[in-house]
């Protein structure tokens, strides 16, 4: 029993992280919509969009944050102590073996595209 109820709380933490997410798209786009109307858009108008080295060195970074962060609840558990319990030992090696497969994934898909590029003829 109290295991479903930590899997009700994740799970309603979950839900309220998405609807805030949804909640927050839909504020920029209605500001964005009533930018676009309300005033006309500058031709030297830019965004900064990070490129996709920078976006991909920051997925590796936070994959490898993730893995210590297992790592040192890891260890912390084996030496005993009180604050660590073993739930939140086990979510937090998942978060990060799932994060890794995930990035993994990424990198081939890369990979495969960066093969069919060069493999197209001029």
């Amino acid at each position: 029993m109290v295991q479903r109820a930590d899997i009700n709380s994740v799970l309603s933490e979950i839900r309220n992280l998405r609807a805030q997410m949804m909640q927050n798209q839909r504020v920029e786009q209605e500001a964005h919509v009533r930018g676009g109307v309300d005033r006309p858009r500058r031709v030297d108008e830019s965004r900064e969009v990070p490129s996709f080295g920078d976006m991909l060195g920051q997925a590796v970074n936070h994959v490898n944050d993730l893995q210590q962060t297992a790592s040192d609840l890891r260890t912390a558990y084996e030496l005993g102590d009180p604050n660590v319990d073993l739930t939140r030992v086990m979510i937090a090696a998942q978060k990060s073996s799932v994060s890794f497969e995930a990035l993994t994934q990424v990198r081939n898909r890369v990979v495969r595209a960066y093969e069919d590029i060069m493999n197209m003829p001029i």
